[in-house]
């Protein structure tokens, strides 16, 4: 159990930290996937793995206890995506009525996003 918790952790190096890792994917978003209930700006980094930032307002999503199993979930599939080539710094916004989606829907638009920013990330540097 250690091996796999310690791999399927969430420490530090995968999480944005501070103001300055937010405002260089804001100021500087390579890529963006826009949906309904979020969205997802990337920036490339030079740190080994991607890293993940969560901004869910108060003001989107009400319930501390809803805006905790977004982010939960958030978390949980950004874990398991897999390594692509290029590394990348990632901004989550929640918008209104992400919380009125259950588990799995939020899991699977979670992972849909994610493909378009691969995709889009790698049509940038392509070209």
């Amino acid at each position: 159990m250690g091996s796999q918790t310690a791999s399927a952790s969430f420490g530090k190096a995968k999480r944005l930290l501070n103001a300055r890792d937010y405002s260089r994917v804001f100021d500087g978003a390579e890529a963006r996937a826009s949906h309904k209930h979020l969205l997802l700006l990337a920036k490339s980094n030079n740190e080994p793995g991607h890293r993940l930032g969560l901004v869910i307002a108060k003001k989107n999503v009400r319930l501390a206890v809803q805006r905790n199993r977004i982010k939960r979930i958030a978390r949980e599939v950004f874990r398991q995506l897999p390594d692509a080539e290029q590394h990348l710094d990632v901004v989550l916004l929640a918008r209104r009525g992400l919380d009125q989606l259950d588990n799995a829907e939020l899991s699977s638009i979670l992972q849909q996003q994610w493909q378009k920013l691969i995709r889009r990330t790698s049509d940038r540097r392509d070209s």
